[in-house]
């Protein structure tokens, strides 16, 4: 079945955020599209639109309402059908989308891992005892809690230039992008090292770009298949099986990386304290069909290992 492809007339609607590495992801939707279907750039139109979690800057994310901050307003314009598609980070989506929405195109994976910022520093093991690092996540700080218990943490939101002039204001001596992100931006620089996934395991999902849309609109299905990448969407369906058994938010120390070698999957989990005193580790390999049961049965043996109240839930 063939549908109408979008014209500068009508162009297909693109929400996003509107960070610097937002937009960035939405216009390579669009890149990717446009190369897909031979199309001009007037055949797409790019909406920002302005999310909580990006109005809201001096709170910790899990005081704020946690993951949904970064998403909710832009899947509301979807609903409403104000935009055709919604790019996101898919590291900030929760597990479930609401009714009528799906996820299932992921554009090529970047690079998974953490780069350890910082502008007098050279590297995670070369910073002074008691020294000050910001971070928002509470992955990265429970984290760091486990491996270096010494360190002051300190909250440190904003997007990637926000999180640099703290650093030159000497909020903290350093602190933690993702290197997919620093990429993307032409930042790669900016980073002392990246941090390999065995001396921190990334966040679930890390340096994935998701493109959502209605359940209901059979033409942007067709549009979006000719551009998922089929290895990241069985990577994620891992990953993200593990982190919905386990319920993961913005307020759960929780990581998680699959890799694919071949036809097999190779899952690693990991679960922390938010105050860093104790981490559960634990993996599973398989076939790719597999990938997200591989998951949920990840989860279901840390879940067992942690026992009740390991997080204050089960």
């Amino acid at each position: 079945m063939t549908h109408p492809l979008p014209s500068p007339a009508q162009p297909l609607k693109i929400g996003t955020r509107g960070s610097p590495l937002a937009l960035w992801q939405a216009h390579e939707v669009r890149r990717c599209l446009m190369a897909a279907f031979d199309l001009p750039e007037a055949a797409f139109e790019i909406v920002v639109i302005k999310v909580t979690g990006d109005q809201i800057l001096d709170k910790p994310l899990k005081e704020i309402g946690g993951k949904g901050l970064f998403t909710r307003e832009i899947e509301e314009a979807l609903i409403e059908e104000a935009i055709d598609i919604a790019v996101h980070s898919m590291k900030d989506m929760p597990t479930v989308q609401p009714e009528g929405l799906i996820l299932d195109c992921y554009l090529p994976r970047e690079d998974v891992r953490d780069g350890f910022v910082s502008p007098g520093v050279a590297s995670l093991a070369d910073l002074p005892q008691g020294a000050v690092v910001g971070s928002s996540s509470l992955r990265r700080r429970a984290q760091l809690a486990l491996r270096r218990p010494d360190l002051r943490l300190v909250e440190f939101r904003g997007n990637v230039q926000t999180r640099m002039r703290k650093l030159e204001e000497g909020v903290a001596v350093a602190t933690f992008l993702a290197m997919a992100g620093l990429n993307r931006l032409g930042m790669a620089h900016v980073a002392r090292a990246a941090i390999a996934p065995e001396e921190m395991l990334p966040a679930v999902a890390q340096g994935a770009i998701g493109v959502e849309r209605r359940i209901a609109d059979q033409r942007v299905e067709w549009m979006l298949s000719a551009i998922h990448d089929r290895e990241t969407g069985l990577r994620l369906a891992a990953e993200r099986g593990f982190l919905a058994r386990l319920d993961g938010s913005c307020e759960t120390p929780i990581a998680g990386l699959a890799v694919i070698e071949g036809d097999r999957l190779w899952l690693r989990g990991e679960i922390l304290r938010p105050d860093g005193s104790e981490s559960i580790t634990g993996e599973r390999r398989g076939v790719v069909s597999d990938a997200a049961a591989l998951g949920r049965d990840l989860a279901e043996e840390v879940l067992g290992r942690a026992g009740d109240g390991f997080f204050g839930w089960r």
